[in-house]
């Protein structure tokens, strides 16, 4: 506590440490010059209900930073400071308002009540006077409309609350400075207000996870030549997208999945040459594969989950492709064809090369102008593992193929066997042939392989022991045969992840042995032989009954030989059964007296 007698101290940070205990309020006042001071990030706890301390004797501070310090209620010394421009108190445990003062402190440019329990504001503010930049509410409990816009705002981020109203008909004349605004995660319903367009710095737009309705402004679309990131996915906006996309156009980050948009993916996103995150997937959109998309060299990820489209994926005529593809879903449509070599060849972002320095670890985001906070963290939701999995970033070194649920046919090709950073790679429910290729193993970071419910055959190879981080497999529903490699990894999976192949054995399967030969893949049809006869069978009944034939049918015939056959079976049974040759005598007599009777 000496450190606190440092009367000429003027800037005090010891955060991101481990240092814990309570710090009294009555320890800063006797800090007269301080100006800064940051305590954020450790395990200490800060003691705002000290009554014993004048407010009034407190420094005058400029940066307060206390994230992370268990408060439980706004220090009642900040309502005296007059120099205080930067104040952080997030992820602590404030409940209940946000105070009506905070507004008033003129110098006031940076605010972060992020990560509380705050519930509302005091009371409604119209025609605030604020000169904040940056206002950072997210992650509260606050509820009913947005009371507080500063209008000269460089950054407002209201996500994670419970805001439940309509958006404000006038909200584009509040942001006509700010470069980001963020209401996701609330439960905002009605129509998107065209007025945000007027929003001219807009770089990053999100809206994501709210109950908003009707069509996207066509004027959204037409913004991106200055907006980098649209993000409207998880509402129920409906319609088309317009095809208003400039040739100027920024966009780096597209998602509107999980709405109910319909229509063709609009020619002119094909302007958006920064384009990394294309994720239109869940909706009802319709047509061909995207080939107008492939010109876009920076792309990372591409969802077309679960729409309408149908057709072949090959792009004819484009040798260049998609070189920094990372992430690839194409599930639950209806695509058909074969996939070609050439056009796999080009997602170059998924193979390995010696000179790539694989240290370099980072992830998607979009960076604005130099001022704090500078970026937006892209998200995705993928299905891997049989599980929808949320990414809150998505890893540059992440790389996964899901085109499962569709029509697509032929052999899987060799291609795929160059593909060494995949993580994750679903083939399951098409009409894929052939067999189960052994370069697989070569995907030595693969940890989910689904090929189930398919027309694959032959033998599962023993590469697939290489692959030593795998832990979902499923190849069920094929027509796979043989023994499944014993004494590897396996075995660990359950059953379900081989069965329905009716040429496959040994453990997990309780089929030990399979007797019968392997079924051919192109067995004739019963149309064509009638039925599939059980030679084995048929010779064992062959036999039987031609051996029965040959004692049968003398005896019925030839009387010299069945006199001999009875005698002979006569003595037989004589020796094990001695009364039996008695009662013979005794009917015997009978018969010779009977006989002479009838003479």
């Amino acid at each position: 506590m000496s450190l606190f007698e440092l009367r000429g101290l003027k800037f005090l940070s010891l955060s991101s440490n481990n240092f814990s205990g309570l710090i009294p309020m009555r320890a800063l006042q006797n800090l007269k010059n301080l100006s800064s001071l940051d305590l954020s990030y450790n395990s200490l706890s800060i003691d705002a209900t000290d009554t014993n301390v004048s407010s009034l004797s407190f420094p005058n501070i400029t940066t307060l930073k206390l994230t992370s310090c268990n408060l439980t209620e706004f220090p009642d010394f900040l309502i005296y400071q007059s120099r205080l421009s930067y104040l952080d108190l997030s992820n602590n445990q404030i409940q209940g308002k946000i105070p009506n003062w905070i507004w008033k402190v003129r110098s006031l440019r940076y605010l972060n009540l992020s990560q509380n329990f705050l519930v509302k504001f005091e009371r409604s503010l119209e025609n605030i006077i604020s000169s904040l930049n940056v206002l950072d509410l997210h992650g509260n409990r606050l509820q009913g409309k947005i009371e507080i816009l500063p209008s000269n705002a460089t950054y407002l981020d209201y996500s994670n609350n419970n805001f439940n109203s309509v958006l404000p008909a006038q909200i584009g004349d509040f942001l006509q400075f700010a470069y980001f605004f963020s209401v996701s995660g609330n439960n905002f319903n009605g129509s998107i207000p065209k007025s945000i367009c007027c929003s001219l710095y807009l770089r990053v737009l999100d809206m994501s996870d709210n109950y908003l309705s009707g069509p996207i402004p066509k004027c959204l679309t037409q913004m991106s030549a200055s907006l980098g990131v649209l993000n409207l996915r998880g509402n129920n906006l409906s319609g088309i997208i317009s095809d208003t996309f400039p040739e100027s156009c920024k966009l780096q980050t597209l998602d509107l999945n999980q709405n109910r948009l319909e229509g063709k993916v609009p020619q002119s996103l094909g302007n958006c040459k920064k384009l990394e995150v294309v994720d239109i997937g869940n909706n009802q959109i319709s047509g061909s594969f995207p080939c107008h998309l492939k010109n876009i060299s920076k792309l990372r990820v591409l969802v077309l989950r679960s729409n309408k489209f149908n057709g072949s994926i090959h792009c004819h005529k484009n040798n260049t492709g998609w070189p920094m593809l990372q992430i690839v879903d194409l599930a639950s449509n209806n695509f058909s064809g074969k996939l070609h070599q050439k056009c796999l060849a080009t997602w170059k972002g998924m193979q390995v090369f010696e000179n790539e320095d694989q240290s370099k670890v980072k992830d998607i985001q979009f960076q604005f102008l130099e001022f704090y906070p500078n970026h937006y963290q892209d998200a995705i939701t993928v299905t891997i593992k049989g599980l929808e999995w949320e990414l809150v970033k998505i890893l540059t070194v992440f790389t996964t193929i899901d085109i499962s649920c569709n029509n697509f046919e032929g052999p899987i090709p060799e291609v795929i066997g160059t593909f060494k950073e995949l993580y994750g790679l679903n083939f399951s429910h098409n009409a894929f042939t052939g067999s189960m290729p052994s370069f697989l193993g070569n995907l030595r970071q693969l940890e989910s392989l689904d090929l189930s419910s398919n027309y694959l055959s032959g033998e599962i190879p023993l590469q697939l022991v290489n692959l030593n981080f795998l832990s979902f497999l499923n190849v069920s529903n094929n027509k796979l045969v043989g023994q499944i490699p014993t004494g590897t990894q396996l075995q660990s999976f359950s059953k379900a992840s081989f069965e329905n192949n009716p040429g496959l054995y040994g453990p997990p399967l309780t089929v030990k042995c399979v007797n019968a030969s392997r079924p051919k893949n192109d067995s004739p049809s019963d149309s064509e032989t009638g039925s599939i006869i059980e030679w084995n069978l048929l010779s064992v009944e062959i036999g039987l009954i031609f051996g029965l034939g040959i004692i049968i049918v003398p005896l019925i015939y030839w009387k010299r030989w069945r006199i001999w056959y009875f005698e002979r079976i006569h003595r037989a049974l004589s020796r094990f059964f001695p009364s039996l040759s008695r009662e013979t005598k005794k009917h015997g007599r009978r018969a010779n007296r009977n006989e002479r009777r009838r003479l």
